[in-house]
């Protein structure tokens, strides 16, 4: 593997391996990006793809501030967030969706259910999307503060009352669930 600096060099230069290499490295974070936000299979293929085409387009801009990891995750988070909004009429109910309301889970869903790691996941898939992408980027992917961020281009402030309400929420639906 090359190291990032001369791997951006190498693409500067024109090196389609370069990028090829740059893009096998950092596809899973972006698909993981984008399947928070989107959840179509296409459209989770097709942003992939312009994610990509935007930092071919921009890595010039890249300045070795951040990683370039979460310099690539903030493009696809943006890219994703940004055609979530297109297909909603509501531009601003990205943040102010309603939760979807926990309903009371009978004996035979709860059956249904293999383990509570897939109900938990469930739940989380229920939340709003800021609510699950700052809640994942944190628990699962294990991104600091400073990196989610940079990713989301919220506040820190905004990111811990987001984390806050999130846990919330999922405390509240799994006291229901486990009572």
């Amino acid at each position: 593997m090359l190291a990032e600096k001369d791997l951006i060099i190498r693409i500067h230069d024109g090196d389609l391996g370069a990028f090829r290499q740059l893009v096998s490295e950092h596809e899973k974070l972006v698909l993981y990006m984008i399947s928070k936000i989107l959840k179509n299979e296409d459209d989770i293929k097709d942003v992939s793809q312009d994610v990509f085409i935007k930092v071919y387009k921009n890595l010039k801009k890249f300045n070795f501030e951040s990683k370039l990891s979460t310099w690539i995750a903030q493009i696809a988070y943006t890219t994703a967030l940004n055609f979530y909004k297109k297909q909603k009429k509501n531009q601003t109910e990205i943040l102010t969706e309603d939760i979807k309301p926990f309903t009371n889970i009978t004996p035979e869903a709860i059956s249904i259910k293999k383990s509570d790691s897939e109900f938990l996941q469930a739940q989380i898939d229920q939340l709003p999307v800021i609510y699950k992408t700052v809640l994942t980027l944190f628990h699962i992917n294990e991104c600091s503060y400073q990196e989610i961020e940079e990713i989301t281009r919220l506040p820190a402030g905004t990111i811990k009352s987001h984390l806050f309400r999130a846990r919330k929420i999922l405390k509240e639906r799994l006291e229901k669930y486990l009572s």
